[in-house]
C-alpha cells in the first residue's frame, strides 16, 4: 500500500498550514529534529484515531447493533465507537485511541471522539494533540470502492482554531487482516538518531 502525505504531514493540504499555537509549534519542531524518535508508533505504541487513518495497513469495519469497531492492522488493535446513542464521557480517562460515539446523518457515519491522551502525535512529523482535543470525523461512502473521511481537530490548547481536513480511501473487499505484531518485527529503533 501508498503511503499518504497525511501520514507525514497531517495538514499538508492546508492552504496555510495548521494554526499551531506558538508552544505547539515548538513541540512539532523539536520532534522533527529527533527524526520521530519518540514517536509512540516507533516504540510499537498505538498512534491514535487520527494517525490510524494515514497508516498504511488494512483496517476492517465491524458493526453489530450499538456497536462500530474498527480492527487495525498496525498493531493488531481495536476501536470501539458506540452507536447506541450513549453522550461522550464529561470526564474521561485517558486512552490512546479515546472514547467515541456516533450517530448517522443521513448517509454519513458522524464520529465524535474525546479523551486522547496528551501528547498524541497525529502524524509523523510530529504535530502534537492535547488531551483536551475534540475529534469529529464524517464517514461517508462514496460509491463501492472509496471511502471519504472529513477529520475535524478541535483542540484550542494545541491550535488556534478548528481544522478539518478530507481523507480519501479506498475500500478493500474480501481481504484479511494479516497479523502484525510491532516487537516481533522492530528493527529500526536503534537507528533513528536524534540530538
Amino acid at each position: 500500500m501508498q503511503v499518504p502525505q497525511e501520514f507525514l504531514n497531517i495538514g499538508w493540504k492546508l492552504k496555510t498550514g495548521l494554526p499551531l499555537q506558538p508552544a505547539a509549534a515548538e513541540v512539532k519542531r523539536a520532534r522533527a529534529e529527533e527524526n520521530g524518535k519518540d514517536d509512540p508508533v516507533s516504540r510499537c505504541l498505538p498512534g491514535g484515531p487520527v494517525k490510524l487513518h494515514t497508516t498504511p495497513l488494512l483496517r476492517k469495519i465491524v458493526q453489530i447493533p450499538g456497536l462500530l469497531v474498527i480492527l487495525n492492522e498496525m498493531d493488531m488493535s481495536f476501536r470501539q465507537i458506540f452507536t447506541d446513542g450513549r453522550a461522550l464521557p464529561a470526564d474521561p480517562e485517558p486512552t490512546w485511541l479515546g472514547y467515541s460515539s456516533a450517530k448517522w446523518d443521513g448517509d454519513t457515519l458522524v464520529v465524535e471522539t474525546v479523551g486522547m491522551r496528551d501528547g498524541t502525535w497525529l502524524d509523523r512529523g510530529g504535530t502534537p494533540m492535547s488531551g483536551g482535543a475534540k475529534i469529529t470525523e464524517r464517514f461517508h461512502r462514496m460509491n463501492y470502492g472509496n471511502l471519504e473521511i472529513d477529520l475535524t481537530v478541535d483542540d484550542p490548547q494545541t491550535f488556534t482554531t478548528p481544522w478539518t481536513i478530507k481523507l480519501n480511501q479506498t475500500i478493500a473487499l474480501d481481504t484479511d487482516l494479516l497479523p502484525y505484531v510491532c516487537l516481533e518485527n522492530e528493527q529500526d529503533l536503534p537507528h533513528l538518531l536524534g540530538k
